[in-house]
């Protein structure tokens, strides 16, 4: 028999068990630590649930404060930061195929089928790098709206989302992509909702990785901010800026992507010479290079979403913890802590946890 103290959700237990060791070839097992699911660092399976949730939402110094005066449970910052790093590896690969559970519940959602993808900066050793987030979800269609109510109709919540991350280049964010919509099912027969900022890697990969049937958007806040910014180029800062700003987007939204440019054309050419023609061009080149995925009013009329608040609000949440104290991460240990912000932001965190029992 050996003693041993093992961490459980209401503190240090000592325990007894037996510990067995082959003298030919030298295995050793202590079948209790087995049976009970405590791994190599004596925590009850609930006890890493606990720690695991105190290390992601919190930097592992507070954690282990916060762990000590609402549970009474003693633990070190560097054992919680180890947990959450082992959770963390594992949480990616069950997202990344390694459980059927979460297409399960993507399958059983009701609504349509979206997609949304975007970055934010973590601080690593190496410098800042861009973390890339992109989120599948389902959600049903809302009321048809007419395109001056764009600001104020609200849509349905989500019915499902599932959100993955990883510090990595285009092509191999872009097939992460697709072995998801695999998983989920959205193939080429599939109305894809993909919604994302300009940013010309996404449309080319979204191009090759997802379904032939996806309606492309691009987010209108994104298209606010150019034309907002068209006007201060024109007008200065300031009211007569903003009217223009928002009659120009009301237009636009009404008009939809080729509309609205070839009536932009015509304003350039009335302005030629000018400095506010060069400001006009500037904002005709970026919607040009969108033309085919400004189709608002049709999306406004169906019940569709015009915009990615979804994806923002994502990337918040995450970045909330990543970013604690101008923390620097490892690449690697960054995108573990990521995967578990994934899988509780996706609604998957009990779905884990019951895999992991089992």
């Amino acid at each position: 028999m050996i003693r041993r103290t093992i961490l459980a959700s209401i503190g240090h237990l000592a325990v007894e068990r037996r510990y067995f060791a082959c003298p030919h070839c030298r295995a050793k097992a202590m079948p209790f630590d087995d049976w009970a699911g405590l791994g190599g660092r004596s925590l009850t399976q609930h006890a890493r649930r606990m720690v695991t949730l105190a290390g992601m939402s919190w930097s592992f110094d507070v954690a282990a404060r916060r762990l000590k005066e609402l549970c009474h449970v003693q633990v070190s910052d560097d054992t919680i930061e180890r947990v959450c790093q082992e959770e963390g590896e594992a949480a990616r690969r069950w997202a990344d195929g390694g459980s059927p559970e979460p297409a399960r519940g993507f399958a059983a959602a009701a609504g349509l089928p979206e997609f949304y993808t975007d970055g934010l900066k973590v601080n690593t050793v190496g410098g800042w790098r861009e973390m890339r987030l992109s989120v599948f979800a389902k959600r049903k269609p809302g009321a048809g709206a007419m395109p001056a109510e764009w600001r104020q109709r609200v849509l349905p919540e989500p019915t499902a989302r599932l959100a993955i991350c990883a510090i990595a280049p285009s092509h191999v964010v872009g097939s992460s992509w697709a072995r998801m919509a695999g998983r989920l099912g959205l193939g080429d027969s599939v109305e894809l909702s993909v919604g994302a900022d300009g940013a010309r890697w996404i449309w080319q990969e979204a191009r090759k990785r997802l379904s032939r049937g996806a309606r492309w958007f691009v987010d209108v806040f994104h298209v606010s901010e150019r034309v907002n910014a068209c006007a201060r180029a024109m007008l200065g800062e300031g009211p007569a800026a903003r009217d223009w700003a928002e009659g120009r987007l009301g237009r636009l939204v009404a008009l939809q992507g080729p509309g609205f440019i070839e009536e932009l054309d015509g304003q350039i050419a009335a302005a030629a010479g000018s400095a506010a023609a060069d400001a006009l061009r500037d904002l005709r080149s970026y919607l040009e290079d969108n033309r085919d995925s400004l189709w608002y009013a049709d999306r406004l009329a169906a019940g569709l979403p015009i915009g990615s608040g979804l994806i923002e609000g994502a990337c918040k949440t995450i970045k909330g913890r990543l970013c604690l104290n101008s923390a620097r991460w490892r690449v690697r240990r960054v995108e573990r802590i990521g995967a578990l912000k994934c899988l509780d932001y996706g609604g998957q965190w009990d779905a884990y946890w019951q895999d992991r029992a089992a």
